[in-house]
């Protein structure tokens, strides 16, 4: 497993950094009312979840980390600083679907154009918020990205309590950096490993429709929604639409 490489003091002024930027956000003075009965349950149903489908996708877990590992040099398992709730930064685990040691100064910029509103660079990649053609994903790492696969570590996320299985995705520090103060309500609910935005349109979507769902999925937060987003996920998942 890669883990980051940056010293703990480094790491722990990153952390502190973000965390700052979110507790100066409009986000943080939002008063939550009637969630804590559903929080409580819908931690409990998280435990569940993620115990349950641990034990049923360790087969495919274990072949998927095998074929990686067997395929191209490095681990399988790449750990990534994401921004949770409240700001707080944790180590995001996921699938390595990249040559080892890419220079990712490319992800950066496009993601940066990309929360910004620039999608020139989607209409390059036929309608996909995703680089085209990217020579730096490995075979068995296209395949992964196009089924979700490369998700799957993230259930040990939530098992840590850093992630939901229903939620907003979870941004990079180096976007978060260039949020708009109204983006910053996606930090108020723990990060998930799928969510209304992902069932609506995926990579499709525009950031800006991204984080309206993120808020509207917020805002009518309830166990019935959360189902009814499982439930459609594999659908989603399955057929590949806005997907790379």
């Amino acid at each position: 497993m890669v883990t980051v490489t940056d010293s703990p003091a480094q790491v722990r002024s990153e952390a502190e950094r973000v965390r700052a930027l979110y507790l100066e956000s409009p986000a943080q003075t939002r008063e939550e009312r009637g969630y804590a009965l559903y929080d409580v349950v819908k931690r409990i149903l998280d435990l569940l979840g993620a115990l349950l489908l641990i034990a049923l996708l360790s087969p495919l877990l274990a072949t998927i980390a095998a074929l990686i590992r067997l395929t191209s040099s490095g681990p399988a398992i790449l750990t990534q600083e994401r921004v949770g709730k409240g700001g707080r930064v944790f180590p995001f685990y996921k699938f390595r679907s990249m040559y080892n040691d890419t220079d990712r100064s490319a992800d950066i910029h496009f993601a940066r154009e990309y929360i910004n509103g620039n999608h020139s660079a989607a209409a390059a990649s036929g309608g996909v918020f995703k680089p085209a053609n990217d020579r730096r994903i490995t075979p068995v790492g296209r395949f992964i990205r196009k089924a979700s696969i490369d998700e799957l570590p993230q259930l040990f996320n939530v098992l840590k309590g850093e992630m939901s299985l229903v939620g907003p995705r979870p941004s990079m520090p180096y976007e978060v950096d260039v949020y708009k103060p109204w983006h910053f309500r996606r930090l108020e609910v723990l990060p998930g490993m799928t969510g209304l935005a992902q069932v609506r349109g995926r990579s499709s979507l525009t950031f800006r429709e991204i984080v309206s769902f993120d808020i509207d999925y917020i805002d009518r937060r309830s166990l019935l929604l959360d189902l009814w987003i499982l439930l459609k996920t594999p659908t989603v998942v399955f057929s590949g639409r806005g997907a790379r």
